[in-house]
């Protein structure tokens, strides 16, 4: 259960019961390198007190990989005190791999081919833990879960760690003079998991096993039905204690369109915070589904979900750092330009130059694409709409202001990049003044831009364009590639059960 202590941990307070337990703290790989604020001193020691008072005796360390998963090591509490000093080690091969799990770079070559020191021969990188970030899990008997982030040996930043990739961008856009805010919308599959495995279910890198059997538990079709969802309140009732027990700025649970579909929505706050709390979500709703019978998925359409996809609609508007304004306020409007201000047009014109390039990063699953259809309540065209859910941009407007919600993404994507990409889009449009034009109000207009059909596209159209290389950088841009190319390639290698029923008995 969840302690009342718990939560002064992730705000990283820094009361009397802290101080003395910094000093400690305060030697090792950590300090040597500089890479905690004062603020996360703070937090280690509330955390090492708070793992005292619980009788915690497992704490995992995770981070997020390129995919958006968390990996990572469960350590004992007898481990922990080192690991806030030093970190915990990890193989470096964790950043190469595809979602198979298969390695795509050639690690133990004298080149491994990744473009940066420090890979070869699957040698260790350090996840640095950040202690703010820490919490107790309450599925889990006695066992706290804290994120980190990835370093090297040598204390240099790993420049494939995507918390930090997000944390980049973030920093170019404060020095801009604005901050991010960020809400989330994301949807889910849920089934009811048959019990057990067998041989076919096991796989190897390159060649996953066959997925768990699963059975419907909600029919579809009736959107916001509420004695659809009470008939999964069992469930919902699981879910909503996990999250809110781990401090996570929960606001609903609904029903969605399509069978087996679910929606969460959070509160919009920091960029930074909101891509934390949407990987600690997913894996919330996943392990809780798990254990209590259900297999939940963030894939955006498993194999009978033809009649709705699932989708992450990412809500985004900047806040004025100096005076804590809207950026986006529509009483700046101008000459009736609709209901953004001059810097919020530049912004969503950002977006719209970009999207067809940022689509790697929204959706970067060969799965995600096949959710791009017309008059489906996802986008298939770079468009944006007044209050227009078919667009793929909708700006809103409320009492705060005028927030641009993205609609393209995928509830699979890593959060920090999905985020990174919005704000380099989003940030040239304004160093460019870029002019969105006029919205729409037939958001599947066929004479408009489509969004890439497939990842190869989505690919092909990053390569275009160079405003994601200068801002990431081209070795993280050359490796994310690189992974998804692999992955592809693997995909297009693949025999369908489509395939298989066209051809096998017809020629």
């Amino acid at each position: 259960m969840r302690s009342a202590d718990a939560r002064p941990v992730a705000e990283g307070g820094d009361g009397p019961s802290a101080r003395p337990m910094l000093a400690a703290d305060r030697d090792g790989y950590i300090a040597r390198h500089e890479l905690w604020s004062e603020r996360q001193y703070a937090a280690a020691g509330q955390m090492r007190r708070v793992i005292d008072e619980l009788g915690l005796e497992l704490i995992r360390f995770s981070f997020a990989d390129q995919h958006g998963v968390l990996r990572g090591k469960t350590l004992t509490r007898d481990a922990v005190p080192a690991a806030l000093r030093s970190g915990v080690t990890a193989p470096s091969s964790l950043l190469l791999k595809d979602t198979s799990g298969k390695t795509v770079f050639p690690v133990f070559a004298a080149d491994t081919g990744v473009g940066v020191r420090g890979f070869a021969g699957a040698g260790d990188v350090v996840l640095v833990p950040d202690p703010t970030t820490f919490r107790v899990l309450p599925w889990a008997e006695r066992t706290g879960w804290i994120l980190c982030d990835v370093r090297f040996p040598s204390g240099a930043a790993v420049p494939f760690c995507t918390r930090g990739v997000l944390r980049t961008q973030l920093d170019a856009l404060a020095a801009a003079g604005y901050d991010l805010t960020v809400g989330v919308e994301l949807e889910f599959h849920v089934y009811r998991a048959a019990e057990g495995m067998s041989a076919r279910h096991v796989g190897r890198p390159g060649a996953p096993g066959l997925p768990r059997e699963v059975s419907p538990v909600s029919s579809g079709s009736q959107l916001l039905h509420e004695e659809g969802l009470d008939r999964l309140d069992d469930l919902v009732q699981l879910l909503h204690r996990g999250l809110t027990g781990l401090d996570l700025p929960l606001r609903s649970l609904e029903l969605e369109f399509g069978p087996n579909q679910l929606e969460l929505t959070l509160h919009a706050r920091d960029a930074a915070r909101s891509a934390d709390d949407v990987m600690l979500a997913r894996a919330a709703v996943r392990q809780i589904s798990r254990r209590h019978g259900y297999h939940a998925t963030f894939m955006s359409r498993p194999a009978g979900a033809e009649t709705a996809s699932t989708g992450w609609h990412l809500h985004q508007s900047l806040r004025d750092r100096a005076t804590g304004t809207p950026a986006f306020d529509p009483e700046l409007a101008q000459n009736g330009a609709g209901p953004l201000s001059p810097l919020g047009r530049h912004y969503l014109g950002g977006l719209l130059e970009h999207a067809r390039a940022a689509t790697v990063f929204t959706t970067p699953t060969v799965n995600g694409y096949k959710r791009y259809l017309p008059f489906s309540l996802a986008p298939d065209r770079v468009v944006w709409g007044a209050d227009n859910k078919g667009a793929m941009v909708r700006a809103v407007g409320g009492p705060t202001g005028t927030r641009l919600e993205n609609r393209s993404g995928e509830p699979a994507a890593n959060p920090y990049l999905y985020i990174a990409s919005q704000i380099v889009s989003g940030m040239d449009g304004l160093a460019r003044g870029l002019d969105p034009g006029p919205p729409v109000e037939d958001p599947y207009d066929v004479r408009a831009s489509g969004l890439p059909r497939s990842l190869a596209e989505a690919l092909d159209a990053l390569d275009a364009d160079p405003v994601f290389a200068r801002s990431l950088g081209e070795e993280v841009v050359s490796w994310y590639a690189a992974l998804k190319r692999a992955e592809f390639a693997r995909y297009l290698a693949h025999v369908s059960d489509w395939e298989q029923r066209e051809y096998f008995d017809l020629i």
